[in-house]
């Protein structure tokens, strides 16, 4: 379907007609009946058929010869109708899309009510050729009583074929459909919660076994860096409070992220300043490259999951394990991407094969990455270490 011209024709003569005028045949109550009880099975059977059904429905009990539903979008402006579960004369336009702003559709939505149009391919200029629609028939669809859905509606072979009657039993059944598809929703936002729950509840587990890890190899390195208990001490609390800087920042997915870092580089120095300690050649075992990146609260989350992750790796297995291994993480932007590389030299269990199964650890990092950044992760088991390459679209940095 073609967008509407700049200038717009007088619609009105099309919405002229009024349905309370014309005459109701003998409705047949156990029929609409019926109809409802179909619907309540295929929301319980089968919920993503229940649209479908719906336009059935709607076809057999007015009589029309064609029927679809134009469902509402508004991610993308101009917002627009999507056509879908078009049955009779316009199913070939499955698909097809109609503006917000000038369509039957949205005027039907602007009412709130049912509206009756006369011939509108003669006003429509986005309507193709060749089509002859006496009478639509359209009726508002809502989830619950006020988020806009789109509409119903239905193409009548001649004028004066819809009544009153018509537009109160596709009200009925909208109103039944709007109500099913609230509880369809709220069963799949319960079941998104209780699957995010349960990942947390497999996150932290894995986050408190990895803590303790950690927390020993900090004790046995600074034993073996120190002479006396003051100074132990005192350097085992400044890693200790680095540690738990680190912590604060890898929160839960679904809570709400208040970042202490605003750029890249004061994230990974936060998450990576527990495992800083001289090598034993006196130069620093990380070592943090590239441009100022701003990250946005949203994304400052995640990063910090992702290189806590590796860190807490290379402190396991990696280049942090043992005293002479290092960590360069090098990022720069490439077009509308930031490609960052994290490469460990000098592991003491260096390999230059990839492990043989994954943990829950290399899971969450690649879930982390691909699904809520959308980006890309390759590794590299090099046989002086292990190097990751991260590439994250610079616009999901910045939520």
């Amino acid at each position: 379907m073609e967008a509407a011209k700049a200038s717009k024709p007088d619609v009105s003569a099309v919405y002229a007609v009024d349905l309370s005028q014309r005459p109701v045949s003998q409705g047949d109550a156990a029929r609409e009946k019926a109809a409802l009880l179909q619907l309540a099975r295929r929301m319980h059977e089968a919920p993503g058929e229940m649209l479908r059904r719906f336009v059935e429905l709607a076809m057999e009990l007015t009589g029309g010869i064609s029927a679809g539903i134009s469902l509402l979008e508004e991610t993308e402006p101009p917002p627009v109708f999507r056509w879908h579960h078009l049955k009779g004369i316009l199913s070939p336009f499955n698909g097809a899309t109609t503006p917000r702003d000038f369509s039957p559709c949205g005027i039907t939505l602007d009412r709130s009510a049912p509206t009756l149009t006369i011939h509108p391919e003669r006003v429509y200029d986005w309507i193709p050729p060749g089509l002859f629609l006496p009478e639509v028939l359209l009726v508002p669809l809502y989830i619950g009583r006020t988020e806009p859905l789109g509409t119903l509606w239905i193409v009548a072979d001649r004028i004066e074929h819809f009544h009153c009657g018509h537009a109160a039993t596709m009200q009925e059944l909208a109103g039944f459909i709007g109500i099913a598809l609230k509880m369809v929703r709220s069963e799949e936002e319960l079941q998104q919660a209780l699957e995010q729950q349960e990942l947390l509840t497999r996150e932290m587990g894995h986050r408190l076994k990895n803590l303790f890890t950690i927390l020993d190899s900090m004790v046995r390195i600074s034993a073996r860096s120190t002479d006396n208990k003051d100074d132990l001490v005192a350097l085992l609390s400044g890693r200790l409070h680095a540690l738990a800087a680190a912590h604060s920042l890898v929160k839960p997915s679904f809570s709400d992220v208040q970042g202490a870092a605003s750029s890249l580089a004061e994230l990974l120095s936060i998450v990576l300043e527990p495992h800083e300690q001289p090598a034993i050649s006196g130069k620093r075992r990380l070592s943090l490259t590239g441009p100022t990146v701003l990250c946005g609260e949203q994304s400052v989350n995640g990063l910090a999951l992702v290189f806590h992750e590796l860190a807490t790796n290379a402190a396991k297995y990696g280049s942090l394990c043992g005293d002479l291994g290092t960590v360069d993480v090098v990022w720069q932007i490439d077009g509308d991407d930031l490609g960052i590389t994290w490469r460990e030299d000098g592991g003491a269990q260096a390999t230059s094969s990839s492990p043989a199964s994954k943990g829950f650890g290399s899971t969450l990092v690649e879930a982390t990455v691909i699904r809520q950044f959308g980006g890309t992760l390759s590794y590299d088991w090099r046989s002086t270490g292990l190097s990751v390459h991260i590439v994250i679209p610079l616009c999901r940095l910045a939520q």
